[in-house]
């Protein structure tokens, strides 16, 4: 039985971890679950949320994720997010102001394809703000 597994977690703009690890856990798309050393092959999408990464020193790594899909085969696993950023880089304070301008500018909209796209902005600013709250 191994100890760890090799990860890479890919993003469209870069490889944000490649490296072994003890566990991940992820937000699937028809729910949470971890994957360990030895876990049987698997394919899943993703939900937005917060991947959670345990090193191989017990240290945890976390990223909000959003989008994508998770494939695991032997002792690889493959995490390609649509989106992915390290929690420890996004700050509060300024994620609640971009939160307030969204709804200002979605109030202000002038017609339904700028309401559109400010809503989805909204809707993802929101669901980091969740994330960072959930991951606390």
């Amino acid at each position: 039985m191994a100890d760890a597994f090799n990860l890479d977690l890919v993003s469209p703009e870069k490889l944000l971890v490649s490296r072994l690890v003890k566990s991940v856990q992820v937000p699937g798309l028809e729910g949470d679950f971890e994957v360990l050393p030895d876990h049987a092959p698997v394919l899943s999408t993703i939900r937005p949320g917060v991947l959670v990464i345990t090193e191989t020193s017990g240290a945890e790594k976390k990223f909000y994720v959003r989008g994508g899909f998770v494939e695991m085969s032997g002792e690889n696993m493959s995490v390609l997010a649509e989106y992915a950023i390290p929690l420890e880089q996004l700050n509060p304070a300024k994620l609640e102001q971009e939160i307030r301008w969204a709804e200002e500018d979605l109030q202000d909209a002038r017609n339904d394809e700028e309401r559109r796209k400010l809503k989805e902005r909204l809707d993802f600013l929101v669901s980091l703000r969740d994330a960072l709250q959930q991951a606390a």
